[in-house]
């Protein structure tokens, strides 16, 4: 039908996927198809294209509203033959996920020929769009990824990463950043931020107006932020229990001692949720009080319902990782964090990888800057060690919600022990951590809980400041069995979550005191501003 793509004909799977379809829905399935498709092909001026791709004034010729209509048609068909293949409910998500993947690659607007808007930018620059697009692609084949903003245009704490503070503590880990009050008088508790360990921690002071690390500040929080350091080959063999006893409570202590406080509030993100769960089960088997309260931001604990994630995990690549870099075999290595940023952008093809395709290679322009895409880009890498005892206790077996069955710094860990209060924020729209998912830890910890669903994504649905007064939120106070029941009974509350969350951390801050002036103390001095050091380094190869 039309040139550059597969998607011509009717669709259909290989052989042996059609033997795995009921005859019956198989039957039913085509018949759909060639109805839908003589509707299109008697009726052409009722065409109508919902959907982005297709959006600019060049699609709307007949000719280019019929590619793009053909195109979704035979894409539906495809997604529906995917669907009714008659397997185990793993191969289906990979079936599924797989069929995505190609219907998206395969979609007229990444193709020179069957893009209206790329011709029209070809005759019109009389090829210099072309040109620009060809050194576009040269560049990114270099740097192993598409370029998704303008990398020129940020520099670490000059326009990013800007919250004023000082490193008080550097291991072979992590610093730990200890930032400058902005208010008279503080919480006596201090508050420790704990960002994942994949990517940099300034996804949480971006710019001021969307800094997190800011706005706590702000609220009168004397702020601690751990900041990982981005392993080299070096660090190939650094363990999940390493950044547990070596990181997370160690940071625990250090800010404790800084603050002179008998306890702290922390907070985990994503992968440094779980790390935190993991570090607070290993003090709560150690008797240890040092949590006054716990923050959870898009984290799994319960790894049962992983989302589109899960079609990567299984025995045979958890055991080849394990071979290849976990030291199964004698050798460590790093996972590369490249390969894993290309991996997530394929979680959302047309956003983060087809769209640049278009832009920066057919159309030849340079992505314009965008603070969130140029941390997305600042890949770090992982620990062979790490990573492979990671994908296996957690996606692979579910280990961590098993009482007993995970020995951490010398202690058989139980999350249920984690008994201090706890804000759980998931959000709705989230591919990487499923928001039901993240409400399973209401049902995990013992402590008093409060539940929060953001609007958005994994990141933007964090990074949403009052100000700007975007999005909305459910909030319900009561913990439900499940997590449909907790968001029916929910109430819809526009804006941003964050002044519901400060509300909520207040009472756990402890009496006011006023503003120290000094940075750390005698043990522990500062060693120079933020962001620091560890933060800069770029990704190291990987083996």
């Amino acid at each position: 039908m039309f040139a550059g793509t597969n998607m011509g004909a009717a669709p259909a799977l290989a052989p042996h996927h059609m033997a795995m379809i009921p005859p019956d829905r198989l039957a039913e399935i085509q018949k759909e198809y060639f109805t839908e498709l003589a509707h299109l092909a008697t009726n052409p001026e009722a065409i109508e294209v919902k959907d982005r791709r297709f959006s600019g004034k060049a699609w709307h010729s007949s000719w280019s509203k019929t590619i793009a209509a053909t195109y979704l048609l035979n894409a539906k068909h495809l997604m529906a033959l995917a669907k009714a293949v008659d397997t185990d409910e793993k191969s289906r998500q990979k079936i599924l996920f797989t069929t995505e993947q190609m219907i998206d690659a395969l979609s007229p607007s990444n193709f020179i020929a069957t893009n209206p808007e790329v011709l029209e930018n070809i005759i019109s620059s009389q090829g210099q769009s072309l040109q620009n697009g060809i050194v576009n692609l040269l560049a990114d084949m270099k740097k192993g990824k598409v370029s998704q903003t303008d990398e020129t245009a940020f520099e670490l704490g000059k326009n990013i990463a800007t919250t004023e503070g000082q490193v008080v503590f550097r291991c072979e880990l992590f610093e730990l950043i200890q930032y400058t009050p902005l208010t008279e008088t503080v919480y006596a508790r201090p508050y420790l931020m704990v960002p994942p360990c994949i990517n940099k921690y300034y996804i949480l002071d971006l710019q001021p107006e969307n800094s997190v690390v800011r706005y706590m500040v702000e609220q009168g929080h004397t702020v601690f932020l751990v900041s990982w350091k981005n392993p080299d080959d070096s660090m190939s063999k650094v363990t999940w229990e390493d950044y547990v006893g070596d990181g997370v409570i160690k940071a625990i202590e250090v800010a404790k001692n800084i603050g002179g406080t008998d306890q702290i509030n922390i907070l985990g993100f994503c992968v440094g949720g779980t790390l935190v769960a993991s570090a607070l089960a290993v003090l709560a088997a150690k008797k240890d009080n040092s949590i006054a309260s716990l923050t959870l931001l898009t984290t799994l604990l319960d790894f049962t319902n992983t989302g589109i994630l899960d079609v990567f995990i299984d025995e045979t690549m958890v055991k080849m990782r394990e071979t290849t870099i976990g030291g199964e075999s004698g050798k460590f290595g790093m996972m590369s964090g490249l390969d894993l940023g290309n991996t997530f952008s394929f979680l959302r093809p047309n956003d983060l990888v087809w769209n640049y395709v278009v832009e920066n290679y057919l159309k030849g322009n340079s992505p314009p800057p965008f603070d969130l895409l140029y941390w997305n880009g600042d890949s770090t890498n992982l620990p062979g060690a790490m990573y492979c005892w990671y994908l296996r206790h957690t996606y692979l077996q579910n280990d961590l919600v098993k009482p007993g069955k995970v020995s951490l710094c010398g202690q058989k860990i139980d999350l249920s022990k984690i008994d201090c209060p706890a804000y759980i924020y998931a959000s709705q729209e989230d591919h990487i951590v499923p928001w039901q998912s993240a409400y399973q830890s209401t049902q995990i910890l013992s402590g008093k809980k409060h539940f929060v669903l953001g609007a958005s994504g994994h990141i933007a649905g964090v990074i949403n400041p009052p100000a700007k007064n975007k999005r909305y939120y459910f909030e319900n106070s009561k913990i439900a069995k499940t997590a449909d029941e907790w968001l029916a009974d929910a109430k819809e509350i526009k804006g941003s979550w964050w002044p519901d969350y400060t509300k909520w951390l207040a009472q756990f801050g402890g009496e006011k005191i006023a503003a120290r002036k000094v940075f750390g103390n005698s043990k522990y001095k500062k060693l120079e501003a933020a962001p620091g050091k560890y933060v800069k380094e770029k990704l190291g190869p990987a083996v």
